[in-house]
């Protein structure tokens, strides 16, 4: 789990919760930060962020060069919180917007630029720099702290994973548009083929992450077998 090659030193350990679309990554780095007395940074909220102020600028998510232009006139913040993180675009709380489906679908799609990617990854190394962090993600143990010094890779089959994602869509009294248990399924399927190959930090375990496949695990099993990870590393006195 620990890196042969530390990059930098750090007084606390950085944890890194890679995985798809619907594996349960935020809810399992929110736990293991309220177990461990960690800040729990929730890297895809950035790119989400970003999506939204794509949207409302209606810019083209397949265009790299508006993208990056819109990159240096962000501000992205997380502050968090109990159960996540307050996010905060270019000082207004969007927290709750990010998590629409349209804006969800868009981030999907501006993730996988090679320079925006190299952006974000700017932004969240800087805010995990000091350590003592959860950061969950799609490439943290691999692009943004190859060093960290726990690496979980969190997955599941998509079938498991949609239909967790489509359980939580129907129950949002805001989502505007019906959707259908098998769209869900289909979309989570077209994200993981864009996510695992793309150019730049496509969705892969580090060679050294502890791969957790949850689909026949129950909640419970999987944040204490996590918990059991973490605790491992600290326990060795490092």
């Amino acid at each position: 789990m620990s890196s042969a090659n530390t990059l930098v030193p750090r007084q606390r350990p950085v944890i890194a919760i890679d995985g798809p679309a619907g594996a349960g990554k935020s809810t399992l780095a929110a736990h293991l930060a309220r177990k461990f007395g960690f800040l729990n940074l929730e890297t895809g909220a950035m790119y989400r962020a970003l999506a939204l102020k794509a949207i409302d600028s209606d810019l083209d998510m397949d265009s790299e060069a508006e993208l990056l232009t819109l990159c240096d006139k962000t501000t992205i913040v997380l502050e968090p919180i109990r159960d996540g993180n307050r996010v905060l675009l270019d000082g207004m709380d969007v927290s709750r917007r990010v998590r629409d489906a349209d804006v969800t679908a868009a981030a999907s799609r501006a993730s996988v630029h090679p320079l925006v990617r190299e952006w974000m990854v700017a932004q969240q190394r800087a805010l995990g720099a000091a350590g003592g962090v959860v950061m969950e993600g799609r490439d943290i143990g691999t692009a943004v702290f190859p060093d960290a010094e726990v690496k979980i890779f969190l997955d599941a089959a998509p079938e498991v994973r949609g239909n967790r994602r489509y359980r939580q869509v129907a129950s949002d009294v805001r989502e505007p548009i019906p959707v259908t248990e098998t769209a869900v399924i289909e979309e989570m399927k077209a994200r993981d083929e864009r996510d695992r190959n793309r150019a730049q930090s496509p969705l892969k375990p580090a060679p050294d992450a502890v791969i957790l496949d949850s689909t026949g695990m129950s909640l419970d099993e999987v944040l204490a077998r996590s918990e059991a990870i973490v605790q491992g590393y600290l326990d060795a006195g490092n």
